[in-house]
């Protein structure tokens, strides 16, 4: 006798099948990790860097935590970028004023972040209009151009919650803390460095700076900056250790001459 189905019946089979088939449907990273559309969001890859944005380092930075209100943030990460090591790894491309001949540029702002102590905020609201060039013509002689504190204060300036120029003038009183060492400041010719001998130096000539308070970037065994954990009121160096974890650690790494 033939079978019948009845139509709940086939309704429940086609039903199995769907959920069946929903697993082939999903993109191959969301099947491996176990995450389904927005809740993935946060492990999709960072989004490429415009070619027409400064050399970015982000790579050595923590992961965003997501959307922030200004202000809200527990310290500071002061990154002073070895313009030589920036220089030589792609960066003459892309900024030839600051790595022309006859600049002699050593260490330069490249940035003053906020940051928590997991990850660090970000979209913290409209930046608004560019800073005025009343408040820009103060970070001459910290950035290596205008151009970066301009990009600097729309990624990284509104979160701090206050105006450009009180971020601008804590740059620079953030800047002024940091003494280079004497072997980096009157380099007149390459170096070879272990990244913790450069910290080890930066410790010596600040003594407040301790281990475990500030890193080294490298890449392809170049210096490409040092960054600092301070104070929200930038009197003092504090523990981080997310951070200090990013540090490069390679057994020696090149430290290029001034241009």
């Amino acid at each position: 006798m033939p079978r019948v189905f009845r139509p709940a019946a086939l309704l429940r089979h086609a039903l199995l099948a769907l959920a069946c088939l929903a697993p082939l449907a999903l993109p191959a990273s969301a099947q491996q990790s176990g995450c389904i559309l927005d809740n993935c969001a946060d492990r999709r890859p960072p989004v490429q860097q415009d070619a027409a944005s400064p050399v970015s380092y982000d790579s050595f930075r923590p992961r965003p935590r997501g959307a922030s209100a200004p202000g809200d943030f527990d310290f500071y990460v002061l990154s002073l970028s070895w313009s030589p090591g920036f220089c030589a790894t792609g960066g003459a491309g892309r900024n030839p004023v600051q790595c022309g001949g006859g600049q002699h540029l050593g260490f330069v702002v490249h940035g003053l972040w906020p940051q928590y102590q997991h990850g660090y905020p970000q979209d913290c609201g409209p930046a608004g209009r560019s800073p005025s060039r009343i408040a820009l013509d103060q970070t001459n002689g910290l950035y290596p151009d205008q151009g970066l504190a301009r990009y600097e204060w729309r990624k990284h300036g509104v979160c701090s919650g206050k105006s450009p120029s009180d971020y601008f003038a804590d740059v620079r009183r953030a800047r002024d803390v940091i003494v280079i060492p004497p072997q980096l400041r009157d380099a007149s010719g390459g170096q070879t460095w272990a990244p913790l001998d450069i910290l080890r130096a930066f410790e010596a000539a600040n003594p407040r700076l301790r281990p475990g308070m500030s890193a080294v970037g490298c890449r392809s065994g170049v210096l490409q900056e040092v960054r600092f954990c301070m104070s929200k009121d930038l009197r003092d160096f504090v523990p981080c250790p997310e951070v200090a974890r990013q540090t490069c650690h390679g057994r020696q790494i090149a430290v290029p001459a001034p241009l």
